[in-house]
């Protein structure tokens, strides 16, 4: 039996924690759609909860907080410890990411009431954002199944 050293067991960590924050936003962000209701998900016992916009919205939200500050977090420590520069995969990967902050970002500053977007460009938001969501849904999927032993 092997024992884990401290950069193992961080690694892992930070990658479970990514993956159960990116699975819970992207579930909580199609449940703004009225899709786990019309499609009889939300009548499964316990999954009421997705049919319920404002829950599902607030809890994007909360969870999109700290999905940023875990990209802010990883960000500066790949750019402060100098690392090599990142792979194909990866850079993708924080191109995907950036793109839904930044789509985020505007669809959360649209909600003001000072703040006029144009329906177009909203639709055109919605439409990146939802499709850099399964982008970087994808991506993670392949990362995990695509590692050699």
């Amino acid at each position: 039996m092997t024992s884990l050293t401290h950069a193992s067991t961080s690694s892992r960590f930070s990658r479970t924690l990514y993956g159960f924050f990116l699975g819970l936003i992207a579930v909580t962000g199609f449940a703004q759609m009225p899709i786990f209701k019309r499609y009889y998900i939300a009548d499964i016992p316990g999954l009421g909860w997705l049919a319920q916009f404002e829950v599902t919205h607030l809890i994007h939200y909360g969870l999109a907080a700290v999905f940023l500050a875990l990209c802010t977090q990883w960000g500066l420590t790949y750019f402060l410890e100098g690392r090599k520069p990142m792979g194909k995969a990866a850079l993708f990967r924080g191109i995907t990411m950036a793109i839904l902050c930044v789509t985020g970002g505007l669809m959360v500053w649209k909600n003001f009431p000072e703040v006029y977007f144009s329906h177009a460009l909203i639709h055109v938001l919605d439409l990146v954002h939802m499709a850099a969501a399964m982008v970087l849904v994808a991506l993670s999927v392949l990362s995990v199944f695509g590692r050699k032993a």
